[in-house]
């Protein structure tokens, strides 16, 4: 099977957008051009309202991603189970893709004979072990995130050390939004390692609107470029991951 590089947004947020272009069309927008995003819900004292929990699944949905709605203290393993439980449903509708080429009507990995289906899954989780991984990463900064972004700060640092144990390379960049001048600001070019955000990370300022749309939308500029780049440097932009999902 031919390699690629799997893109994903992660969106960490604990409210409901309120400024700017819808974000489940912005989702939308993503999954069409092969990234996926994928949502974490900040609760605070058993309370996250109706209408952000809906925003939260919609934007998941329409991304093609996972959500859930966590504990600012459960933040840390959320973020690396999200990210990692992305990866595999990635792969595992690749691998669904070129299963229908080859066996034709439509079957998937669950149509398979446990034998083959268990071989299959290996070879996913080989995969996620070993596919390039891009993560763009969306920190919702709104005032009520204040006192949550030293645990979001933690969280991304783990995720770093988690997914730096694979053998695939990994790159991050992360966006705010509310930033300082903007609707959406970028903290971090893309890098393999997350470290240099804690000192970021103790400046930020948090403010009142939360421009999910936007942000989404910066996020997907922000892949283009990336991939322009690659594609002046090299020719060719041609990825299996990219074009297949």
């Amino acid at each position: 099977m031919k390699t690629g590089t799997i893109r994903q947004i992660l969106l960490i947020t604990d409210g409901c957008s309120n400024q700017g272009e819808d974000p489940i069309a912005m989702a939308a927008m993503a999954k069409e051009q092969g990234i996926t995003v994928n949502v974490i819900g900040v609760m605070e004292q058993d309370v996250i309202d109706e209408q952000s929990m809906t925003e939260i699944e919609g934007i998941a949905m329409s991304g093609g991603g996972v959500s859930q709605i966590v504990y600012a203290q459960q933040l840390s393993q959320t973020v690396q189970m999200v990210t990692r439980k992305a990866m595999t449903q990635t792969l595992q509708g690749v691998v669904n893709k070129e299963l229908q080429q080859i066996l034709g009507g439509g079957r998937t990995v669950e149509d398979l004979p446990p034998e083959q289906r268990g071989e299959v899954m290996e070879v996913v989780d080989e995969l996620g072990e070993t596919v390039e991984l891009d993560v763009l990463i969306l920190v919702d900064t709104s005032a009520s995130m204040k006192h949550k972004l030293p645990t979001v700060k933690e969280a991304l640092l783990d995720l770093s050390l988690s997914l730096n144990a694979r053998s695939g390379d990994n790159r991050f960049s992360v966006f705010v939004f509310p930033g300082k001048r903007n609707d959406v600001e970028k903290l971090l070019d893309w890098t393999p390692k997350l470290e240099s955000l804690t000192s970021i990370f103790a400046k930020l300022t948090t403010g009142g609107i939360t421009p999910t749309g936007p942000a989404i939308r910066e996020a997907l500029s922000h892949f283009n470029k990336k991939r322009s780049l690659r594609s002046l440097l090299s020719g060719d932009d041609e990825s299996f991951f990219e074009e297949s999902v």
